[in-house]
């Protein structure tokens, strides 16, 4: 399952979206899902190219802002609630 919490929440319209993968499905993999499923997002949240995140926005692993999902190449694991965030940074 993937949540959208702040602007991804806004941009979809619903809180949370369940997507079927299967054995060696990456993260990248999932935001290429999100961005096909999501196209609005593109260029907003997801890289023009579909394949990765714009700065500042990423997976936290089951709402646990201590484990982001780091490398887009490592599979999802089973039952894994991937929480969509952007990070406002500034100075």
């Amino acid at each position: 399952t993937v949540e959208f919490t702040g602007l991804s929440r806004a941009i979809t319209g619903t809180p949370k979206k369940e997507l079927k993968v299967t054995e060696g499905t990456t993260y990248q993999d999932v935001i290429r899902m999100i961005g096909r499923i999501y196209p609005q997002l593109v260029g907003v949240l997801i890289a023009e190219d579909g394949e990765t995140f714009l700065s500042s926005n990423l997976f936290i692993i089951d709402g646990d802002y201590a484990n982001p999902a780091m490398v887009m190449a490592d599979p999802v694991k089973d039952g894994e609630n991937l929480h969509l965030i952007s990070v406002i940074t500034g100075g």
